[in-house]
């Protein structure tokens, strides 16, 4: 059943599809409830729902309402089960593609949220903005080497280690020792040959995400 349904979703996007072409990239449907324009009449009855409130795709198993087809065919994953979406490092499968995109930043070094006033990275938004509320509190745990300040006594701790040189986090097959825990995952690839970066354009992988990106400007020239 959810998959028929599905299919029958799918029929009338193409439909539609097809209803609306010809507009030849002109703006001339325009909403009369807030005055945004769209170039096709099928883009502005779904934008009039905003204001309408209607939601015309029910769902059979459940008889939850949804104003897009899209979400409709989202909401189906709940009752079929399926997973569609694989993640290829881990085998792990998931029913929408935020979820696997949310999920691959796990394997990923890649931290985009950087924190201008310390330098501090993050893989998640949600973090960084819950680090960035820190920089507004009480700092009350100094260096003495260099007065700098922290809001917490670990932040501190791990920052002393610059001047201490402590490297309390040590490799079990060599004498190699780090800083940072992140730092020490990322050197035992070395003994166990685990490359969880991939190419896209070709068959090789990486140890680390730099390499892929460097790999990456001269595989896709």
């Amino acid at each position: 059943k959810v998959t028929k349904q599905r299919h029958k979703l799918n029929d009338v996007k193409k439909h539609c599809d097809f209803k609306t072409q010809g507009t030849k990239g002109k703006k001339l449907h325009i909403c009369s409830q807030c005055g945004k324009s769209f170039q096709r009449k099928r883009t502005l009855n779904e934008h009039l729902r905003v204001h309408t409130g209607e939601k015309p795709f029910t769902c059979t198993q459940c008889g939850k309402s949804f104003s897009h087809a899209s979400s409709l065919n989202k909401h189906l994953l709940l009752h079929s089960g399926e997973k569609p979406f694989n993640c290829d490092q881990c085998g792990k499968d998931f029913k929408l593609s935020s979820s696997l995109k949310r999920h691959l930043k796990v394997h990923s070094d890649e931290r985009p949220y950087v924190c201008s006033l310390c330098g501090n990275s993050f893989s998640w938004l949600v973090n960084f903005k819950l680090h960035q509320k820190t920089h507004n509190e009480l700092r009350d745990h100094v260096c003495f080497e260099c007065g700098k300040s922290f809001t917490a006594s670990t932040q501190l701790k791990r920052h002393q280690r610059i001047h201490t040189g402590e490297r309390p986090y040590k490799c079990s097959s060599c004498d190699k020792s780090f800083a940072q825990s992140a730092h020490l995952k990322s050197h035992e690839r070395v003994h166990t040959g685990e490359k969880p970066y991939h190419c896209t354009q070709c068959e090789k992988s990486f140890r680390h995400l730099s390499s892929l990106h460097f790999h990456m400007k001269k595989c896709c020239k």
